[in-house]
């Protein structure tokens, strides 16, 4: 097993033991696992046209509820499904409450390291994490710096991915406390599955996930601006062509919120107002969807149209919510992830319940050596990347990528982590060629307001290619609905 990194650690970390095969989540060494019990039963007798039925059915469901995303830089600019794979992956309640406790811990000691570093920054004195790590980080924002936020919640939604690699290891991938998106396929995978197989649903004792946009507008209410009984909660959209204004809108029509555009939105008397047709309307909660960058022409890029100009003064000056706040990026940052454990042993005084995998800094020449002359065996990552985009899985490259990355890495190694190819887990998968094992990641999601809690699932990407461990939609992947079902 691996060990738990320290923030600073003096020699580069060394890959986790690795097991003697890849751990398969319902069959393992001793049989199928006692989770799995109800569903083996059922897929020894489902037919391949059962499956296939339920895969097409799933489909144009998704396909008429306008559940598809866009890839940015594709040149057609087509909007597509995501693959959604019929056989769903099942977790036992006591494999889960780990899984849980550990992401509400992570989740509040990164909202206490947020709400520091834009205040006192006690962990930066206290000498735990160095300050190059957070001043001379680019996404943290000084225009955050001062501003009281009600709980000291400054990820009211984090998406926290997790990878598992054996019955009772599970690792910590990364952090997502910006703009995390994936909830609406949770809950449509659901809705999707309880509607084509109801039968499994009457064999299980399946814990729900569908309450989870009324404990969203709880939350979001809950911090609302202090004064403020009745809180107007909406969601800030880019509008219809991001890649996730499905969710934007889904989210919005769960909860009762009104969908805005910056344009819906002004500024008059330090409050933030909506336009409608009975009049202006005050708003005090925006979960908004957009990044920082594009939230007030007035204080980052002047040549947005998606924001509100004058946002940044009435966040500032408390009379507005912003959920997710402004200048998270510092904390989702890959480089800033080395010190998440160090978090957790400084504002909660407890020991990490997930580990971070091992992980090089490449910034640090003795770090760097090593991960240059293993490029073949690790994956490198941009530090400020996300969705699966501009990172190198060694095993799987040819010599000619790993030197075009070496270049990169050489002109600007500050921009780059890496770490080992871990052995994934996998689940059951219906492909092509019937059903297969294929690896597979899980994203909860924590939602943070008076009160922290985890909805029991969340969002299972699978990679739907033999021997791929890239689960992102924007490359390949698919999703699976996640079942935690009670212990017997």
């Amino acid at each position: 097993m691996a060990t738990e990194l320290m923030s600073q650690p003096q020699n580069p970390p060394q890959p986790p033991v690795a097991a003697p095969r890849i751990y398969n989540e319902m069959r393992g060494r001793t049989g199928i696992a006692p989770a799995y019990r109800e569903l083996d039963r059922w897929l020894r007798t489902a037919d391949v046209e059962t499956l296939d039925r339920g895969t097409a059915s799933a489909e144009e469901l998704f396909r008429r509820r306008g559940i598809t995303f866009a890839v940015y830089g594709d040149a057609d600019g087509a909007r597509r499904l995501i693959p959604f794979d019929v056989i769903p992956r099942v977790l036992g309640a006591a494999e889960w409450k780990r899984v849980a406790d550990g992401c509400i811990q992570r989740a509040r000691a990164l909202n206490a390291f947020l709400d520091d570093i834009y205040g006192d920054q006690e962990i930066i004195a206290a000498g735990r994490i160095p300050v190059a790590a957070i001043h001379a980080n680019k996404l943290f924002c000084a225009a955050a710096r001062g501003v009281a936020v009600p709980w000291g919640v400054h990820a009211h939604v984090a998406g926290i991915d997790v990878v598992r690699v054996s019955p009772d290891e599970w690792f910590v991938l990364e952090d997502n406390l910006r703009t995390p998106s994936g909830v609406s396929y949770m809950l449509e995978n659901r809705a999707a599955m309880r509607r084509l197989f109801p039968e499994l649903f009457t064999r299980h004792s399946i814990q729900p996930v569908d309450h989870y946009p009324d404990i969203l507008l709880e939350n979001l209410r809950s911090c609302a601006p202090s004064g403020v009984d009745d809180p107007t909660v909406a969601v800030l959209t880019a509008g219809a062509a991001n890649s996730a204004y499905f969710e934007h809108a889904y989210l919005a029509q769960r909860m009762g919120a009104d969908l805005v555009e910056g344009q819906d939105l002004y500024v008059d008397g330090r409050r933030v107002w909506m336009r409608s047709t009975r009049g202006p309307r005050r708003v005090d909660v925006i979960y908004r969807r957009i990044d920082d960058d594009f939230l007030d022409p007035l204080a980052f890029r002047a040549d947005s149209v998606l924001g509100v100009p004058g946002l940044m003064e009435v966040y500032r000056a408390g009379r507005v919510t912003l959920a997710n706040a402004v200048g998270n990026g510092v904390a989702d940052d890959k480089s800033t992830y080395l010190h998440v454990p160090e978090m957790i042993r400084f504002y909660l005084g407890e020991k990490p319940i997930l580990n971070n995998v091992p992980t090089w800094r490449v910034g640090d020449p003795s770090d760097r050596a090593y991960v240059l002359e293993h490029l073949h065996e690790l994956v490198v990552k941009e530090v400020h990347g996300s969705g699966g985009y501009g990172m190198l899985v060694g095993p799987a490259s040819t010599i000619a990528e790993r030197a075009a990355y070496r270049e990169r890495i050489l002109a600007d190694p500050d921009s780059f982590i890496a770490q080992p190819t871990l052995a994934l887990s996998t689940c059951p998968t219906y492909v092509a060629q019937g059903i297969a094992p294929r690896h597979v990641d899980l994203r909860p999601f924590v939602l943070s307001g008076k009160t922290v809690s985890v909805v029991p699932g969340g969002l299972t990407r699978v990679a739907m290619k033999e021997g791929s461990l890239v689960v992102n939609s924007s490359q390949g992947g698919g999703t699976k609905d996640t079942w935690v079902v009670n212990d017997a």
